[in-house]
């Protein structure tokens, strides 16, 4: 039988003692159980590639990834002129259907 014990400590940290071997949460995603790291497999890829890449790294998650004001503001013309010209074409078909009707 296995002798399995949850603990707490500072910080709302939890890690679980399974057979007296210490298993972790992963301090990064906070969702995959770590045995004796701080980190998963998944997280230390993603610190092993940023400290590979450093400051660009940063650049890309940022330029990628997040928006900022600019962005939202060009994503939301983007939609707009989409949903413009579905109307424009939508109107455009009606007007073809009722000429070819009226003629």
């Amino acid at each position: 039988m296995r002798n399995i014990e949850l603990w707490h400590i500072l910080n709302n940290f939890y890690f679980i003692v399974i057979d007296y071997k210490m298993v972790f949460t992963c301090v990064f995603c906070e969702k995959e159980w770590c045995y004796m790291t701080n980190l998963c497999e998944g997280c230390r890829s993603l610190k092993h590639t940023k400290l590979l890449y450093g400051d660009k790294f940063n650049e890309v998650i940022k330029n990628v990834l997040l928006r900022n004001d600019q962005g939202i503001t060009n994503k939301e013309k983007q939609e707009l002129t989409k949903e413009k010209e579905v109307v424009e074409s939508a109107m455009e078909l009606r007007n073809k259907k009722l000429k070819k009707n009226v003629d």
